[in-house]
Formats: C-alpha cells, sequence, structure tokens
C-alpha cells in the first residue's frame, strides 16, 4: 500500500515530483503534468484571494479586503517606494505586487496538504518570473534614459580611464545582462528544491518507521516526524523570504538602470 493510499489521499512528497508522468498530451506541446496542475490551482487560489478582497470594496473594509490592502501595501511601501522611492515606487507596484505574490503562490503549494509540491520547484516558473524581472529592467532603463544612455551606462560606467573598458566592459555585460537573470532563477530553484528534498526525506523516513520497520525503531519515527513539522514552518518562511528577495531585487535592478552610475 502506498502513502497516498494509507493517508486517504494525502501525497507525499517523493523524487519523481521533479519528473512527473504526464496525465494527458505526454510527448506533445501540451503536455499536463502534476506540476502544471499545482501551478494552475496555485493562480486560481490567487485570483480567487484579490477577486474576494476586491469585488466589494468600500471605506470600512472588511476581513478579506483589509488582508488584500495589507498585502498589497506592503509590496508598495516595503519594497517599491522603499527602493524606488515614493513616485517611481508607485509606478512600479503592480508590477513588483505581481512578481512577488506570483512567486509566493507558486512557493507556497510545497507545503499544502494534497499539492506537497512548489510549483516553483520545478525551472519553468523561475524562468518565466526572472523573465519578467529582466525585460522589466531593460525597459524601465530604455524608457527613463534612452536607449543609448541606457547601453552606454551599463557597459561603459562613466570616470573610469579607456584602457579599463577592455576588461570592464565584457564583465559588465556578462554580470547585468546574463548573470542577473541566471542568479535569480536558480537561488529561486535552488531554494525550492532543498526544501522540496527535506520534506521528502523527514516524511519519507518517518513513514519506513512507523508503518515497515516497527518495534523501537517506531520512536525514531516520532524524531523524524517532529523534524518534518520544523521544516515545514521552515519551508513556509524560506517560501516568503524568496518572495520577498525576488521582488526586491528586481526593483534594485530598476533602480540601477533608470539611475546614472
Amino acid at each position: 500500500m502506498t502513502a497516498a493510499e494509507e493517508g486517504g489521499g494525502f501525497h507525499a512528497p517523493s523524487l519523481a515530483d521533479f519528473f512527473p508522468p504526464a496525465l494527458f498530451a505526454e510527448g506533445t506541446l501540451f503536455e499536463f503534468n502534476r506540476v502544471m496542475l499545482v501551478r494552475l490551482i496555485a493562480v486560481a487560489g490567487l485570483v480567487l484571494f484579490f477577486w474576494l478582497a476586491a469585488r466589494r470594496a468600500r471605506l470600512v473594509p472588511s476581513r478579506v479586503q483589509s488582508l488584500g490592502e495589507m498585502a498589497v501595501d506592503f509590496v508598495r511601501t516595503g519594497i517599491a517606494e522603499e527602493t524606488l522611492g515614493r513616485e517611481r515606487g508607485r509606478r512600479y507596484t503592480p508590477l513588483l505586487a505581481v512578481i512577488f505574490f506570483g512567486v509566493l503562490a507558486m512557493n507556497i503549494t510545497g507545503v499544502v496538504p494534497f499539492l506537497n509540491l512548489a510549483g516553483s520547484s520545478v525551472v519553468g516558473v523561475p524562468i518565466v518570473f526572472a523573465a519578467i524581472a529582466y525585460v522589466a529592467f531593460i525597459r524601465a532603463g530604455i524608457k527613463e534614459r534612452g536607449t543609448g544612455h541606457f547601453f552606454r551606462d551599463q557597459l561603459f560606467p562613466p570616470g573610469v580611464p579607456k584602457v579599463i573598458y577592455i576588461l570592464l566592459t565584457p564583465l559588465e555585460f556578462f554580470s547585468t545582462f546574463i548573470l542577473r537573470p541566471v542568479t535569480l532563477t536558480v537561488r529561486l530553484l535552488a531554494n525550492m528544491i532543498a526544501g522540496h528534498l527535506l520534506l521528502v526525506l523527514c516524511f519519507s523516513a518517518t513513514h519506513y518507521l512507523f508503518f515497515e520497520a516497527g518495534g523501537p525503531l517506531a520512536l525514531f519515527g516520532v524524531v523524524t516526524g517532529i523534524g518534518g513539522l520544523a521544516f515545514t514552518l521552515l519551508e513556509i518562511f524560506i517560501a516568503t523570504l524568496q518572495a520577498y528577495i525576488f521582488a526586491l531585487l528586481t526593483a534594485v535592478y530598476i533602480q540601477l538602470s533608470v539611475e546614472a552610475h
């Protein structure tokens, strides 16, 4: 009997989650697997939450409206305005809110019962959000400084002896236009994979010690079970922290693109 059968439908995290079998349309561009299902559920949950928060907005807010306003205000004041200033921060708040709440929704599914898989633990989602941040960074710089000034300032920082540009310009190009989206992708992906693996180890060990090993070894199952619960709380913290870091770095990159060196 599998863990899912014993748990009444509960899906225990497993390494197979990183290479999920197709639910339908296998081998085509429209292949649909479990991780895609988790992502759709995350998007639906996020849309439902903000729809409930905004559908009957009034001066004296309801609990859901208050929660939605506090969430958006956190992004506006704690990320956008703190990094970009008041005027520019308000302009980029919608973008940063989409990134923060989108990444958070994809991360938090890793600890949601019956889902137990972060939508961002497979590389597609981190790449998409990194691409959004990358395009926003370049577009902001071109829009506010012009194409020529933007690329000149990024690749040829002023105040440097011209001979140094032979070494500096390739480094600036690599760090600015290649390394930034790569590090955004890898940072999010690695953290979500690491968290999933920790939960796999703890809950798989707990299941084995309780239901297969038995006897005195079952006592160790208590330890691994408590460890699994502790790592679950840690994973919630990491899921939120990574969403914050992703949105914050996007704001920082935008700031660097619109300001002169």
